[in-house]
């Protein structure tokens, strides 16, 4: 399983499980909230590192660029794609399968 794939599993259980979000979001207050992340991740069943979360992010910004009006230095900048932490956060920062919307 890729690291998308493991950032979607977990995503789906947060959905299941209002106190697993709750302990996710709370990693974030920690003074090293990336490492404090990978390691509730990886006591979850994650392998999930720091390292990989940061090459994952960069391997498909420059998939992106490379995509783009040829690749250059033409392509335009991206804002926040290539941070898959700070994307799996707002993807579950308003879930709230206990409140209707």
């Amino acid at each position: 399983m890729n690291l998308a794939e493991m950032l979607e599993e977990l995503r789906k259980e947060v959905l299941a499980d209002p106190g697993l979000r709750e302990r996710l979001l709370d990693t974030r207050k920690e003074k090293a909230p990336l490492s404090a992340f990978c390691s509730l991740c990886r006591e979850l069943g994650y392998p999930i590192y720091e390292m990989d979360l940061i090459q994952e992010g960069e391997e498909f910004y420059a998939s992106m660029r490379r995509s783009t009006n040829g690749g250059g230095e033409n392509s335009p900048m991206l804002e926040g794609e290539d941070d898959f932490y700070e994307l799996f956060f707002a993807s579950i920062a308003f879930e709230n399968p206990g409140l209707d919307r």
